[in-house]
């Protein structure tokens, strides 16, 4: 009996602590959404500058066909080099011809372009993609306008922090329970 009383205390005590957590997260993210998130990552050099703009805005190229997977992955991921090479192995891009050429040279040295991360949510948060475009959520909502507004990701666009996920959830009458995005 008495061991009950403690389990069924502890687990109390453990959803109160939860809940002014969370309140208190909310209250600063309220009070200043505009701070940087902990886990943005720094800006740094890439191999090459990515112009979104020729292959969004021009070509009219939907997000989903360069990043595949995140209709069925937590991640979005980065496009597979064979993807980028099904067009430029015959489309020399005349304006970025130096950086198509470092493609090229990246996929006959059977070498990954070392691309640096530009999105990073904290290690305590679970965002899956395929359940935000299951839900209609743009990938402009997010990311913005890639192919005009950005062209060349460097850096997140978004704060990331709790409160800007909580009005987004707010907005879309999404679930707002803690395991959803937390575990």
């Amino acid at each position: 009996m008495k061991k009950q009383v403690l389990i069924a205390l502890a687990a109390v005590f453990a959803v109160l602590a939860s809940l002014a957590f969370v309140q208190a997260q909310a209250s600063s993210d309220a009070a200043d959404d505009t701070d940087p998130s902990p886990v943005q990552v720094p800006e740094r050099e890439q191999p090459f500058d990515f112009p979104h703009e020729p292959h969004v805005a021009v070509n009219q190229i939907d997000c989903q066909y360069c990043h595949f997977s995140v209709e069925r992955s937590r991640s979005a991921g980065v496009p597979p080099l064979a993807t980028c090479m099904g067009c430029h192995a015959y489309v020399d891009g005349e304006a970025q011809a130096g950086d198509i050429a470092t493609l090229r040279q990246f996929w006959e040295d059977r070498e990954a372009i070392p691309w640096s991360r530009v999105y990073k949510v904290a290690d305590h948060v679970y965002f899956p993609h395929m359940r935000h475009i299951a839900g209609g959520v743009e990938c402009a909502d997010c990311h913005g306008q890639v192919g005009e507004e950005i062209n060349v990701i460097q850096r997140v666009e978004q704060p990331l922090t709790m409160g800007w996920c909580l009005n987004c959830h707010l907005e879309m009458d999404a679930s707002r329970d803690c395991t959803v995005c937390h575990y």
